[in-house]
């Protein structure tokens, strides 16, 4: 069914074997300094019955799916209608359906009111994707984010009342080696605010097509970290975070120097022990030609 791809196509890691379907293409903000995932694309919201006839397509070669994937990066952005309609006929045509997730946007959370969510919930889509990428407000300005860190909040926490699951993503270094420690303290603060089920922190790595108008946005010069630094972020950011309940964390994206992970806050003495024998030997780390998207 690769065909029926409009690439650029992305997905989380752990939607390796999920079924994917493009209900939306690119993403409607697509202003975010640092992600060239879209920038290539116009924003479109696909035809309901476009959709529709896919999904029933490709059901006839997977009837057995249990995970899917809707993508691009904004399918919260549709109507809640239209959403619905989705979500029930891949219910109707894949019997054995465990999960559908998609990314989302703080903006995407903060525009659906709760019963919009538990609507959607209830209709299967039972996790989504979130990039926090900083709770440092400074920072999410020259990133050009869209978002504060208390609307950040406010809409994850929001999204869980109603009952969804969230994996939370970060960025190491996206402030730079001035705004490193501010960087850190305030995602930790965020993240334990939010304590999301699951958290993933990756390294950041400007591409070319976007390093121009990451560094303009800056607003003054940008230090990128080295291996030392980002592990030191790594340290300070499980040092400073305080869940209310279970956290599933993660750094093992192939951007990231070593792949550790551990749950919260019963592994943060252990992960803490293993990040300060990684800086003892750096010999290990992950080499740079092999830390990319």
């Amino acid at each position: 069914m690769e065909a029926m791809y409009d690439y650029p196509l992305y997905r989380p890691p752990s939607e390796a074997d999920s079924l994917i379907f493009q209900v939306t293409l690119g993403c409607s903000f697509n202003k975010c300094s640092f992600c060239n995932m879209y920038r290539s694309k116009a924003y479109l919201e696909r035809p309901l019955e476009e959709i529709k006839e896919e999904i029933r397509l490709v059901s006839k070669s997977y009837p057995n799916a249990r995970r899917i994937f809707l993508a691009d990066g904004d399918a919260l952005n549709l109507p809640t209608s239209s959403l619905l309609q989705i979500l029930n006929y891949l219910n109707e045509v894949f019997p054995k359906l465990e999960r559908i997730s998609c990314y989302a946007m703080p903006k995407n959370l903060l525009q659906k009111n709760p019963d919009d969510l538990v609507q959607l919930r209830s209709s299967g889509l039972t996790m989504l994707y979130v990039g926090i990428e900083t709770g440092n407000d400074l920072i999410l300005k020259k990133v050009t984010k869209g978002a504060t860190s208390k609307g950040i909040i406010k809409a994850c926490l929001k999204a869980q009342d109603c009952g969804i699951t969230l994996s939370c993503m970060i960025i190491l270094g996206l402030g730079g080696r001035k705004y490193s420690e501010q960087h850190i303290r305030d995602t930790a603060r965020v993240i334990s605010e939010i304590s999301p089920r699951f958290v993933g922190a990756l390294s950041l790595i400007l591409e070319e097509r976007i390093y121009d108008e990451f560094m303009t946005k800056f607003g003054e010069k940008f230090e990128n970290l080295d291996d030392l630094e980002l592990l030191k972020e790594l340290s300070l950011l499980i040092e400073n975070l305080n869940p209310k309940t279970e956290v599933i964390f993660r750094a093992n994206h192939a951007s990231n120097i070593s792949s550790i992970g551990g749950t919260l806050p019963a592994d943060k003495e252990n992960l803490l022990a293993l990040l300060l024998n990684l800086r003892d030997h750096p010999e290990t780390l992950k080499p740079k030609i092999l830390r990319r998207f």
